[in-house]
């Protein structure tokens, strides 16, 4: 029973290191290990196609968080079979040779019962010569077995283990879900990064434009210097709006890179553009119905709180007997001489006694972490609930959003287009056209800055539902999505 308690001690240590999810600084691996991985996919010279299918692929794969989450169910397949080794029979082989010296006085054999011991020699035989420190060389081999018959706690403590294996598989399908969400957010990331360096470059050839028919103008007298000077200021202040816009692009797709498994410095290629669709979400209720069954972190309270049962209950039957058989048989004799067999079978029927104190701390300890778990598992349930209640917001207020960003980026294009009309008919100056272009730009960046909160309120839906692993391609523009289980992925353990 010594060894049984502290491994349910351990189960519950262990469920508290794997659910803890990692929520500091989200740029630091060390801190954050979803924004880290390992296994590096080596480098290439040549830019690497990468759609978001892949990216996620690769992030199941390579992501330092989930390869961390399978080493830990790993841990608790381990400790299941280490605290079920106390009910299996246990057969070993054991063998010694060597000399061994004895002190026959010691053992009770001394002059006083000299007569009573010269009984065990032939008539005649002197005892004078008889050493009390005696050497002997002997031999034993000998095949040893031993079997628990009774043990309630330790069948409790094996049920706890076998339970907490599954939490642990629970735990790392729910990293999983939580790769899939972060390297989707960040795949659309590097997506809304490219799309703000495209409009930036596409307002800079417009800039550039001004700024040459200002410039001719300004050379064939129509127009003042002013003018020329006003057009090649907006384009300087465009130029630097496109390397800013570069560096943030290639500072996502580092990010991108480093969550994936690649090289830092690989060069990559966005095979996907920015999706957009409509998504009719459902009901409240039908998507909480939905969150219980599908959410893994759900689904692992539940298998923890039936370790914690199990543990209670483990504590209660400590106060029973335990019931083990044990035996041998081998043979013994004196090096190189005869042997003799040897063997022994008993049965043991031990009662716990004066042990009511440890035993009513084991329950106190088992009913404290079980009212522990039931609380997180009642806070959890309102959690889902509010979760879901925020994607539904977010997802309306992001619709809504997109909607006007576009508008207002097709009002801002028509605008720019009549003004550089004007302009170019010489009716008006260049400085319309400059705020003219300022307006369209904002409008640009705030159309794709909704279009990437909008995907990203899609994923934290399918989050939130437990379905974001084999759902995000449905969630973010339609269809099924492919395959991306990994091989390396542990599979969920039987319910024995």
């Amino acid at each position: 029973m010594k060894k049984l308690i502290p491994g349910l001690i351990l189960i519950a240590g262990m469920l508290l290191t794997v659910a803890a999810p990692a929520q500091s600084n989200p740029q630091n691996s060390a801190a954050n290990p979803y924004v880290g991985s390992v296994q590096a996919v080596p480098y290439s010279a040549e830019p690497k196609a990468l759609s978001l299918d892949d990216a996620i692929k690769l992030g199941i794969e390579n992501n330092l968080a989930l390869t961390l989450a399978r080493e830990q169910q790993k841990a608790a397949e381990a400790e299941k079979l280490h605290l079920v080794s106390v009910l299996l029979p246990d057969l070993s082989l054991h063998g010694e040779t060597g000399v061994h010296q004895y002190n026959l006085a010691a053992q009770g054999f001394h002059p006083s019962i000299e007569s009573e011991f010269a009984k065990l020699f032939p008539p005649g035989t002197s005892l004078s010569a008889f050493h009390l420190i005696t050497k002997v060389d002997t031999t034993i081999g000998e095949v040893k077995f031993s079997q628990a018959l009774f043990n309630w706690a330790g069948y409790d403590v094996w049920r706890a283990s076998q339970a907490f294996t599954r939490a642990a598989y629970y735990n790392a399908q729910s990293s999983r879900g939580l790769v899939v969400l972060n390297v989707g957010n960040t795949y659309l990331q590097a997506l809304a990064a490219k799309a703000q360096l495209d409009y930036a470059q596409a307002l800079e050839k417009t800039d550039e434009t001004a700024f040459n028919q200002a410039h001719e103008e300004h050379l064939a007298g129509v127009v003042a210097n002013l003018e020329e000077l006003r057009a090649k200021v907006q384009l300087q202040s465009q130029q630097q709006t496109v390397i800013a816009a570069e560096n943030d692009f290639e500072k996502a797709k580092i990010a991108l890179n480093r969550e994936i498994g690649l090289e830092p410095e690989q060069p990559i290629t966005l095979t996907d553009s920015a999706p957009y669709a409509e998504l009719h979400p459902m009901d409240l209720p039908d998507a909480r119905i939905e969150a219980y069954a599908n959410r893994q972190d759900f689904q692992a309270l539940k298998q923890e709180l039936i370790v914690a049962e199990r543990e209670r209950q483990a504590t209660t039957h400590e106060r029973y007997p335990t019931l083990t058989f044990g035996g041998n048989w081998g043979v013994t004799g004196i090096s190189g001489g005869v042997y003799h067999e040897t063997f022994a079978a008993v049965g043991t029927l031990s009662f716990p006694i004066f042990k009511e104190a440890q035993f009513r701390g084991d329950r106190d300890v088992a009913e404290a972490q079980l009212d522990e778990i039931r609380s997180r598992l009642e806070d959890l349930k309102q959690k889902i609930d509010q979760q879901l209640r925020d994607s539904f917001l977010d997802l309306e207020t992001a619709t809504e959003t997109v909607k006007v960003a576009k508008s207002n980026v097709d009002l801002a294009t028509t605008a720019l287009d009549q003004t550089q009309d004007r302009f170019t008919a010489g009716i008006s100056d260049n400085l319309p056209v400059a705020e003219a272009q300022s307006t369209l730009a904002q409008a640009q960046s705030q159309y794709v800055n909704s279009v990437y909160q909008l995907n990203e309120a899609r994923l934290g839906l399918a989050r939130n539902l437990g379905i974001i692993d084999t759902e995000y391609r449905q969630y973010l523009q339609g269809g099924n999505p492919p395959e991306v289980k990994s091989d390396k992925a542990v599979g969920e353990p039987k319910k024995e």
